[in-house]
């Protein structure tokens, strides 16, 4: 699939702690890289990526 723009990156940092959460959701999260409170990874910005920060978008922030 083509990405959105040429590319194009995300900063996606992870703000609230996994405690609590569905265990997709944790699992979707360490897919994104994110491995404790306050990290950030830079990631390419294509519909498979959107829609992994859809599903968690209550635990994380996104920029760019």
């Amino acid at each position: 699939m083509a990405e959105t723009k040429s590319n194009a990156k995300l900063r996606v940092t992870l703000v609230k702690g996994l405690a609590g959460t569905r265990a997709t959701h944790r699992a979707t999260v360490r897919g994104l890289g994110l491995r404790r409170l306050n990290h950030t990874v830079e990631l390419s910005d294509t519909p498979a990526v959107r829609g992994m920060i859809n599903r968690v978008y209550y635990l994380v922030k996104v920029e760019g």
